[in-house]
C-alpha cells in the first residue's frame, strides 16, 4: 500500500474498530440489564453495567451502591469481593471507596458546628448521633488528636429522643460545648428552641450520599470511614488525607 494511502485507511480502521468494541460493550450491558430486571423483579434498579479487569466478568451497580458481579449474558449473580491476587488489591472495597467518596467542598458546612483542637490545620467531618454509644467512644478517641478542625453534622438517625437532644445542642448558646457535655460527662442538653432546618438537611444530605450509620467520617480528601475507629487509625487517615491536598 502506498505510504499516503496507509497514513489515511489505518485511523479509519482504528476508528471503526474502537465503535464496533464500543458497540458490542451497549450490546451486552443491554442484555445484562434485561435479563436480570425480567429475571429478579426484586432487585434494586441497576445504576451501571461494566466491565471488570477479570475477563468475563461484569459488574453491576445497583441503586444505593451494592456492587454484585455477572456473566455477559446475566445468567449467574455472584456477591462478593474481587481481588487482584498479584497485586494484593481488594478492588470491590476500593471500588467502593471510590463510589462512596464526597467532595469536602460540597459540605454545606453551615449546618456543622465547629470544634477546633490545636492550630487546626487538618480538618474532617463527623456524621453523629447523640445516642449512639459507638459515637461516644468515638468521641473518647478524637480527646487524644490535635491540631484538627471538625465539622460535627448532627444526624438524629435513632429516635424521637435523638432528635430532641439534638435539637437541644443545636440550640444551645455554646453548641459545642453542649456536645461535649453530653457526650464525654453525659451532663444531659437543656432544652431550648431555635430554627432547626440544618438538621432536616443534614439528613437529606447523608441520604443523598448513603450515609446509613453513625459516626461516619469524611475526609478531605473525598474518603469515608463507617463507624468508630480508634485514635491510631483516625491519626493516619488524617495524614494520609492532609497530604493528598
Amino acid at each position: 500500500m502506498h505510504p499516503s494511502l496507509h497514513t489515511l485507511v489505518r485511523p479509519l480502521i482504528l476508528s471503526a474498530l474502537g465503535f464496533y468494541l464500543a458497540g458490542g460493550a451497549l450490546a451486552q450491558e443491554a442484555t445484562i440489564r434485561k435479563n436480570l430486571s425480567e429475571r429478579l423483579a426484586n432487585l434494586p434498579k441497576i445504576e451501571e453495567v461494566s466491565k471488570t479487569p477479570m475477563p468475563g466478568l461484569w459488574e453491576v451497580r445497583l441503586q444505593g451502591n451494592d456492587i454484585l458481579y455477572t456473566d455477559a449474558e446475566g445468567n449467574y449473580l455472584i456477591q462478593g469481593a474481587l481481588v487482584d491476587t498479584r497485586a494484593r488489591r481488594n478492588l470491590t472495597e476500593e471500588r467502593l471507596e471510590k463510589l462512596s467518596a464526597v467532595d469536602f467542598s460540597t459540605l454545606p458546612l453551615k449546618d456543622a458546628f465547629v470544634v477546633t483542637r490545636g492550630d487546626g490545620s487538618r480538618k474532617m467531618a463527623v456524621f453523629t448521633d447523640p445516642n449512639c454509644p459507638y459515637c461516644k467512644r468515638f468521641e473518647a478517641d478524637l480527646q487524644k488528636i490535635s491540631n484538627v478542625t471538625i465539622y460535627n453534622f448532627l444526624y438524629p438517625v435513632l429516635g424521637k429522643d435523638s432528635t430532641e437532644k439534638a435539637k437541644n445542642i443545636w440550640c444551645a448558646k455554646d453548641r459545642a460545648k453542649a456536645w461535649e457535655d453530653w457526650m464525654q460527662r453525659n451532663t444531659p442538653p437543656a432544652g431550648a428552641s431555635c430554627d432547626t432546618a440544618a438538621l432536616s438537611r443534614n439528613l437529606e444530605f447523608g441520604r443523598q450520599h448513603h450515609i446509613t450509620g453513625t459516626p461516619t467520617v469524611l475526609f478531605t480528601d473525598g474518603s469515608r470511614v463507617p463507624g468508630a475507629v480508634g485514635a491510631a487509625q483516625l491519626e493516619k487517615r488524617l495524614s494520609e488525607a492532609t497530604s493528598k491536598r
